[in-house]
């Protein structure tokens, strides 16, 4: 709640091109219910949600084990979109793009944020690919059934003593979520993050609608995208099949709608 108050002071006091909402949801232990509120207010309404940022256990830098995790924020990410139909999720398993949902894409770009910021003492980011923690939740979680890019961002290593505790100390173990326990200088870290990458997302024009390749049986590939009011230009990223990282490729000016990769093979050594 601190950290998504904190955001909301800093970045009103700024003119961005798109809408920043802030959230803060309860009855998350209950069934998702904040979370569940959010994303169907969003459907609803018709809103263009280019990202969805769920801040859960983001102010703790003491594991369990007494492990000190305080230069690195975790971002969980889907792959495969939760809100794809069969048809659609065949299509992607059969070009080879798990790796490469709206959402892993989302937290590519805040590990960008954060590596441009990194002289000026940001956290590193830690892209886990999973949807969240190993059979856990959080209120992102509905934003993804409803095609909504979203990721969350949690700590570097997790306390268990200090969720779902009542407050209690059993054989010299303190238990409970009680502010003694925060690390203000690593949430305010967070906190830095979360406002860089809003701020970045917020100042640029919304991508592509949709985007298509052709070229099958041929040495070369085209690249066609709907335009977008307001873009100055566009840039074209491949990906090697063996790799997980994308690379910046040719940019093209602000009214090209397609771009021709010459001796790139379509859906075979490249993404």
């Amino acid at each position: 709640c601190a950290l998504a108050i904190e955001a909301a002071r800093i970045l009103s006091k700024e003119k961005h091109r798109a809408t920043i909402v802030y959230a803060l949801l309860s009855g998350e232990e209950q069934g998702l219910w904040g979370g569940e509120l959010l994303a169907r207010t969003a459907k609803e309404r018709g809103w263009q949600v280019s990202a969805m940022l769920n801040n859960d256990i983001v102010g703790n830098t003491v594991g369990t084990d007494g492990r000190i995790v305080a230069e690195r924020v975790r971002v969980f990410s889907e792959g495969i979109r939760t809100s794809e139909d069969l048809a659609t999720a065949q299509l992607r398993r059969g070009s080879g793009g798990e790796d490469d949902g709206p959402s892993r894409a989302l937290a590519r770009y805040v590990a960008q944020v954060s590596a441009n910021n990194a002289a000026q003492g940001g956290l590193a980011v830690m892209a886990v690919r999973r949807p969240d923690r190993f059979q856990r939740g959080g209120d992102h979680q509905p934003s993804l059934a409803l095609g909504y890019p979203a990721v969350r961002f949690s700590v570097g290593v997790e306390n268990y003593h200090q969720q779902h505790q009542d407050l209690r100390t059993e054989a010299g173990t303190v238990y409970g979520d009680t502010v003694d326990k925060m690390d203000f200088p690593y949430l305010a870290r967070v906190t830095a993050l979360n406002v860089a990458t809003m701020r970045a997302l917020a100042a640029a024009p919304p991508a592509p609608a949709s985007a298509s390749l052709a070229g099958a049986l041929s040495s070369d590939t085209t690249v066609t995208w709907t335009p977008v009011a307001g873009a100055s230009g566009y840039r074209i990223y491949t990906r090697p099949a063996d790799s997980h990282d994308w690379l910046p490729g040719p940019r093209v000016g602000a009214n090209a709608t397609s771009h021709l990769l010459q001796g790139l093979i379509v859906d075979d050594n490249f993404v």
